[in-house]
């Protein structure tokens, strides 16, 4: 859908830079890419193109945040390699980590204070008025989560710039999301922050191209909220 047919995957980066303006690096998760492949996808990239990156899991799910000044420092020191292109660092905890400041807040300070940090808490635990003050003192976003089209995290706006993953919808086909969950959350977005704002979005529900399809739909519904909207397919 999104890859002319006869495309080799090798120039998939190219097409997928030439429909949209930004892409969530997943597979830093599981296995870090050294700083020449950064480099690389810096370079096979527009100048505007902006890529979010992914803690790695020994970071996020083997370490559980404790220790984390190496694995923070290995991190931003292959990703540094993206150069301008390098956004935010999302850190995606795991479903049974429940909430600790202490652990939260000196992972935070590890990383540079230019590089922008999302947090996706997924234990309920993480819904404390302390987590939040943590977030704004170190100046990091909560990363608003969606699960069947639902929040699946607190709604807190904590810095001047935001992060949204839509993860699977309820419409059909599965994975895809309904046009009225999509316009929801252009307006939750639309009232939390203003148009001069950064916020990013991205959709994981992959299978099927769904997450192609629904960034288009979503991209409209942004629109007509009066949001500036970077390219979309």
């Amino acid at each position: 859908m999104l890859y002319p047919d006869g495309t080799p995957q090798r120039l998939w980066l190219e097409e997928y830079a030439a429909a949209f303006a930004t892409v969530e690096l997943n597979n830093a998760f599981y296995r870090l890419p050294d700083r020449d492949t950064f480099t690389a996808w810096r370079d096979r990239t527009p100048q505007g193109f902006v890529m979010a990156v992914k803690a790695s899991r020994y970071l996020t799910h083997i370490k559980r945040l404790r220790d984390p000044e190496e694995p923070v420092h290995r991190l931003m020191s292959h990703a540094e390699g993206l150069g301008e292109r390098l956004g935010p660092v999302l850190l995606q905890l795991p479903p049974n980590l429940p909430a600790d400041t202490a652990l939260l807040d000196a992972c935070l300070r590890c990383f540079p204070s230019a590089v922008r940090v999302a947090v996706e808490p997924r234990h309920p635990s993480w819904d404390d008025p302390r987590v939040r003050g943590v977030l704004e003192d170190r100046g990091a976003a909560l990363c608003w989560a969606d699960a069947g089209s639902r929040p699946a995290t607190p709604l807190w706006r904590t810095t001047d710039w935001g992060y949204l993953r839509l993860h699977a919808g309820r419409a059909r086909p599965w994975p895809r999301y309904g046009r009225q969950a999509l316009t929801t959350w252009a307006r939750r977005l639309a009232e939390t922050w203003p148009d001069r704002c950064d916020v990013y979005v991205y959709f994981n529900n992959d299978p099927g191209g769904a997450a192609v399809q629904d960034a288009v739909v979503f991209a409209r519904a942004a629109r007509a909220r009066g949001r500036t909207v970077t390219r979309v397919p």
